[in-house]
């Protein structure tokens, strides 16, 4: 596999990805401008579950009042941090179950979680090659050479991925464009391999102040559910293969 040049990023790449964050900047301070005034030190990433449910508490009377607003820039928040890679959208998950529901929730969170896969997706496409070659040099080798092998049923194998933790979702939306995984594919992978994991979320966020820890979402049943989903979803490649 030929990397060419690995890192740093040459001016031009630099330069897409700053345009890139300043427009997300842009319009957070667009909507929170629309915000009536207010104090709006309580607004912050959550990165515990005490902090989440802070958020939550706060925000559920804005959430009636401000229902456009709270869901744009619940939206934009989203995609921002599964653009630029920032961990913590498992809270966002769980906030979408506590202010919406699961039915409002699940739909929020599929839709969020699909346009910031895809955001990440167009954005390592532009600038994301040295940055994978250098963070994940072994995931990689491994990637293209399962996608090279499955690209008939390239769609199975990518659910597969998507419904289970095989893979951390973060490299699969930096490495696909790497390995030429069609964006077709990717984006109807990713918006239907995404509904098993935010379900549990979602729901789990209806009941949030009876969560004591975010590793209660995934125990070994809610685990083993997820696996067995992925084996389905390969089951046509293996029904494929018996036939030759």
């Amino acid at each position: 596999m030929a990397c060419g040049r690995r890192f740093p990023l040459s001016r031009r790449e630099v330069a897409a990805a700053t345009g890139v964050l300043a427009s997300y900047m842009v319009g957070l301070v667009g909507l929170y401008l629309t915000m009536p005034t207010s104090d709006y030190r309580f607004l912050k990433l959550p990165r515990t579950l005490e902090d989440l449910r802070i958020l939550r508490d706060h925000l559920e009377s804005y959430t009636s009042d401000y229902t456009l607003q709270v869901l744009m820039c619940y939206f934009t928040v989203y995609i921002f941090m599964q653009t630029f890679m920032i961990p913590g959208t498992v809270f966002m998950s769980l906030l979408a179950g506590s202010l919406f529901g699961v039915v409002g929730g699940m739909v929020l969170v599929i839709v969020a979680a699909t346009a910031g896969a895809s955001s990440c997706f167009f954005l390592s496409k532009m600038i994301g090659r040295p940055l994978v070659f250098s963070l994940w040099p072994d995931k990689l080798t491994f990637f293209q050479a399962q996608v090279a092998k499955r690209r008939e049923k390239l769609f199975n194998y990518m659910l597969f991925l998507r419904v289970t933790p095989t893979l951390p979702n973060t490299f699969i939306n930096m490495a696909s464009p790497i390995v030429n995984v069609p964006y077709r594919v990717f984006f109807l992978a990713t918006s239907i391999g995404l509904i098993p994991a935010a379900y549990v979320t979602v729901r789990a966020g209806t009941a949030l102040g009876e969560l004591r820890s975010v590793a209660d979402l995934y125990d070994f049943q809610s685990i083993a559910t997820l696996f067995f989903i992925g084996i389905v979803t390969l089951s046509p490649t293996f029904l494929s293969k018996g036939q030759k």
